[in-house]
């Protein structure tokens, strides 16, 4: 593949294509996309991350998860490093939701740098999203419940990011929350 900047835009197609039907549970039901778009960015803009195959996770982290792309297919098309990161942060969907989100608090420390990043950013677009519109069918409580999620999840990726860390520290600090 070419320049680094076609590897970026092949990932954010390949993800574009993969959640095209899919939308976020927010009252405008904006589309998907938008979310692994605005986790690259964040990591970019408010992180420096210029990484390469971070970014190209950040673009595909859902795609396992919510679609029906294989870890292979990811493989195939963007490399082993970039299939390994998107392992990483994916929730294995055949388990309870409780489970995954304990597992989530659990395996964060152990992460690897990439993954870390990915993570923390993913945590600020939701938080931030969160903030900006409750999701159609969420109570404030769950809103509340989601962010002490979100601060557990947190806390085990500290010293990954001063940049990032500082604004979901605010973040949590405006929910009355610490990390």
């Amino acid at each position: 593949m070419g320049s680094e900047v076609a590897q970026v835009l092949e990932a954010a197609d390949f993800a574009a294509r993969k959640h095209r039907w899919q939308r976020r549970k927010d009252p405008e039901e904006t589309p998907y996309i938008n979310h692994p778009i605005g986790v690259a960015r964040i990591l970019t803009r408010e992180a420096g991350i210029t990484d390469i195959v971070v970014l190209q996770a950040a673009l595909l982290h859902d795609t396992v998860e919510d679609t029906n792309t294989t870890l292979d297919e990811v493989e195939l098309h963007f490399g082993a490093q970039v299939r390994h990161l998107v392992e990483e942060v994916t929730d294995d969907k055949t388990l309870p939701k409780l489970e995954r989100k304990r597992l989530q608090v659990e395996q964060a420390p152990n992460s690897s740098l990439g993954a870390k990043l990915v993570k923390l950013a993913d945590k600020l677009y939701n938080l931030r999203d969160l903030n900006r519109s409750t999701p159609k069918g969420w109570s404030e409580h769950r809103v509340q419940e989601y962010f002490q999620w979100a601060a557990q999840v947190v806390r085990g990726l500290q010293g990954t990011n001063q940049q990032l860390e500082e604004a979901l520290k605010k973040l949590f600090e405006d929910r009355g929350l610490t990390l």
